[in-house]
C-alpha cells in the first residue's frame, strides 16, 4: 500500500518526486503530499484526492528545493483528508515523515506521548512516528530514527527529513518494501523500482530493520543498533517504457494484450536441449522436491486462484498431496507443517504482508519455501529457499492480469519438472506436455482476437447488479477469478461457484436479470457443465459461455458464446482467463469506472 519517493541531490526535487509518485499512484490514490527542503526550511504541501490535485496546487503556488520526500496514500488509519495525508510532522514542525505500513502499537505510544504533552492533529499512526522521532532528536536524525524504531511494533517503510539537516534523507524499513537508488551526485528512495527508473538503474534493496542515512554523495546503512550493514548493488535490466501504456487507453488493457509475450518470457530458458522442462536453478534440491510429503500453497487474491489451479496440476499430474490456504488465514489455523513440507508462496509483488508472514512461520516450523514471484530482490524472494520467477515485467494495473496467467504457467512448468522427479510423468509425457506449454503464447494471441466480440457484448451486461461465474474442474478457479475481476473494476457484485454447487443454494438467485458466465471448454466435465447451463436456462437465466473453438453444441444452450483455442484441460485456465479479463475491462469502461485505479484498492498489499 501507499507510494514513497525521496530525493537528495542538485536538481529541483519537486518534478522528480511528482514523476515518481505518478509511477506509484497504483499503490494508493486517496491523497498525496510532499515535504521539500527550501530556502526557508522544509515546505510541506498536501492535497486530498489523486495526484493531479497536488500537481495543480504546485502549479498555482510553486515550491522548489534540491531534496525532499513524497507520498501517495492508501488509507489505513483515518479517512482520506488533508490532515491525515502524508507527510506528517512532529509538534515542532521539525521532523517530516512519509510512511507505508501499519504501526501496531501506535495507540500505546500515542497515549504516552499525549501524557507527556504532545498534541496530535490526525487519526494516523504515522504522526505518532514523527513525534517519537522528534522526541529522540539530539542533532543526529539517523540516530533518532533508530532510537524511535526500537519502540515500534508493526510494519513500516519510512522516508524522513529534518529542518535542521538539509540535504539529508533517512530511510528505514521493516515488513514493507523500500529501495535505494544510486546516482551521480544524487540518490533516491522509493517503494518500487518504476518510480526512479528514469534516473538510475543501480538499486539497493534495504533489508529488514535497517536504516539508511542518505546524502547526495553517500549512502550509509546500519541496523537498529547502529552497526554498519553492507548491501549488494543490483542493476535493473528492464526499461522504464515497460511501465508505460504504449498507446493503450489503460494499463490493464495493455497488460491483457501483453500476455502472449509475457508467457514467452516466463518460458524462456526453462527447457533442456530436448525441449523438456528443466528447472534445476530454482534453489531447492531435486532430493528435497522428490522426497516432499506434502506441498502447501499460500497466497492472496488472484494469486490464490492461481494456487488453486496449481493444486489441481500438482495433485493430478505430479501425484503429490497439496493444500491451498489464503495467506491471511494460514498462520491462524495452526497448519501441520514439518520438514517434509514444501510451502509454495505465490505473489506478484513479493511484498504481500500476509504471504510474507506465512512463509516466515513455515520456515520457523522447518518447511522449505519455494515461491512463485515476479519481482527479483523482493522480500519474499529473498526469504525463500527457492524461487520460480515469473519474468512478467512490471504490472501497473491494480487488477492483476498478466501476473495471474504467468503464475499458472509457472505452476505448469513446476508440475512437469516435479512429475519427472517423482516418476509420475514419463519422459515421453514430459516432452508432450512441454510442447503443449510452449504452444500457449500462440493460442493466447488467438484468444485475444475475441476482444471485438467481447466489446460488443458489454452493453448486454453493464447494467447488471450481480453476476454468477461458473466452472468445474480446472476452471472452477477460473470462475472465482472472473468474478473477482468484475468486482474489482466494475463494482458489480459477482460470485464464482463450482457449477455443481448451483443446485445446493445459489440457483435461487437465477432469473432473467442475472447473467451467468459459464466456462464450458472441452474437458472431462463438459457434459456436466452443459447440464448446469440447462438448469440456468430453464429458470430464464441468461448465459454467456466461454467455449472451445469448433464446439457447435454449446450454441444451442447459451445466449452468447466466446471461443478460445483448443488446449489440454490442464492448460485451459490460461486461455479462459483472457476473455474473462476482457469482459470485466469492457463492462467497467462502459460503466465509466477507473479500471487502473479502482476504488479502495491498491496494487501491493503490504499491510495485514
Amino acid at each position: 500500500m501507499c507510494g514513497i519517493v525521496g530525493y537528495v541531490g542538485n536538481r529541483d526535487a519537486v518534478p522528480i518526486l511528482l514523476d515518481g509518485l505518478q509511477r506509484l499512484e497504483y499503490r494508493g490514490y486517496d491523497s498525496a503530499g510532499l515535504a521539500i527542503f527550501s530556502g526557508e526550511g522544509v515546505c510541506v504541501r498536501k492535497r486530498v484526492g489523486k495526484l493531479g490535485e497536488l500537481a495543480q496546487s504546485l502549479r498555482e503556488n510553486p515550491i522548489a528545493g534540491t531534496g525532499g520526500v513524497g507520498h501517495t496514500r492508501w488509507a489505513t488509519h483515518g479517512r482520506p483528508s488533508e490532515e491525515n495525508s502524508h507527510p506528517h510532522s512532529d509538534g515542532a514542525g521539525m521532523i517530516h515523515v512519509v510512511h507505508n505500513g501499519i504501526i501496531e502499537n501506535y495507540h500505546t505510544l500515542k497515549d504516552q506521548l499525549q501524557i507527556e504533552g504532545h498534541q496530535f492533529h490526525s487519526q494516523t499512526d504515522t504522526e505518532v512516528l514523527a513525534h517519537l522521532i522528534g522526541q529522540h532528536y539530539r542533532g543526529d536524525l539517523a540516530h533518532a530514527v533508530r532510537e524511535a524504531l526500537q519502540m515500534v511494533e508493526g510494519a513500516y517503510a519510512l522516508g524522513i527529513i529534518c529542518d535542521k539537516e538539509p540535504g539529508r534523507l533517512v530511510a528505514a524499513r521493516s515488513g514493507s518494501p523500500l529501495i535505494l537508488g544510486l546516482g551521480e551526485g544524487e540518490n533516491f528512495i522509493a517503494s518500487d523500482v518504476p518510480a526512479i527508473l528514469n534516473h538510475t538503474r543501480k538499486i539497493i534493496y534495504l533489508g529488514e530493520k535497517e536504516v539508511a542515512s542518505i546524502s547526495a554523495e553517500s549512502v550509509e546503512i546500519t541496523d537498529l543498533e547502529g552497526r554498519p550493514v553492507t548491501r549488494d548493488i543490483s542493476r535493473i535490466d528492464w526499461d522504464a517504457s515497460a511501465a508505460e501504456k504504449s498507446g493503450y487507453p489503460h494499463f490493464m488493457l495493455k497488460e491483457i494484450h501483453e500476455q502472449p509475450q509475457v508467457i514467452n518470457n516466463t518460458l524462456r530458458g526453462r527447457f533442456d536441449e530436448d525441449g523438456v522442462v528443466e528447472l534445476r536453478d530454482i534453489g531447492i534440491s531435486d532430493d528435497d522436491l522428490r522426497n516432499a510429503r506434502k506441498i502447501l500453497i499460500t497466497a492472496c487474491g488472484t494469486a490464490y486462484h492461481a494456487g488453486l489451479v496449481g493444486r489441481l496440476l500438482l495433485e493430478r499430474i505430479a501425484r503429490v498431496p497439496v493444500e491451498v490456504d489464503l495467506a491471511s488465514e494460514f498462520r491462524y489455523r495452526d497448519p501441520v507443517i514439518d520438514e517434509g513440507t514444501i510451502v509454495m508462496a505465490v505473489t506478484q509483488s513479493g511484498e504481500t504482508a500476509d504471504t510474507l508472514a506465512g512463509i516466515r512461520e513455515a520456515k520457523r516450523r522447518g518447511a522449505r519455501v519455494l515461491s512463485i514471484c515476479n519481482v527479483v530482490g523482493s522480500s519474499i524472494a529473498r526469504e525463500s529457499d527457492g524461487v520460480i520467477y515469473q519474468n512478467a515485467g512490471p504490472e501497473i494495473g491494480v487488477a492483476s492480469t498478466k501476473a495471474y496467467t504467468s503464475q499458472i504457467v509457472a505452476f505448469a512448468l513446476f508440475t512437469v519438472y516435479l512429475g519427472q522427479l517423482r516418476r509420475s510423468v514419463s519422459r515421453e509425457e514430459a516432452m508432450q506436455m512441454s510442447a503443449e506449454i510452449r504452444d500457449l503464447p500462440s493460442k493466447m494471441r488467438q484468444a485475444l482476437e475475441q476482444d471485438g466480440a467481447i466489446f460488443e457484448s458489454r452493453d448486454r451486461y453493464y447494467l447488471a447488479e450481480s453476476a454468477l461465474f461458473l466452472g468445474r474442474g480446472y476452471n472452477y478457479p477460473s470462475a472465482l477469478e472472473g468474478a473477482l475481476k468484475l468486482k474489482e473494476i466494475s463494482y458489480i457484485h459477482a460470485e464464482g461457484y463450482a457449477a455443481g454447487e448451483m443446485k445446493h443454494g445459489p440457483i435461487a438467485l437465477v432469473d432473467h436479470s442475472l447473467p451467468a458466465i459459464c466456462i464450458c471448454v472441452q474437458s472431462e466435465v463438459y457434459d456436466k457443465m452443459l447440464s448446469n447451463i440447462q438448469e440456468i436456462r430453464a429458470r430464464q437465466g441468461s448465459v454467456l459461455a466461454i467455449a472451445t473453438e469448433g464446439d457447435r453444441e454449446i450454441a444451442r444452450h447459451a445466449d452468447e458464446v466466446v471461443y478460445v483455442p483448443e488446449a489440454p484441460e490442464y492448460l485451459s485456465p490460461v486461455l479462459t482467463a483472457l476473455p474473462l479479463q476482457l469482459l470485466a475491462y469492457h463492462i467497467a469502461t462502459r460503466r465509466g469506472c477507473d479500471v487502473d485505479q479502482p476504488r479502495n484498492l491498491a496494487k501491493s498489499v503490504t499491510v495485514e
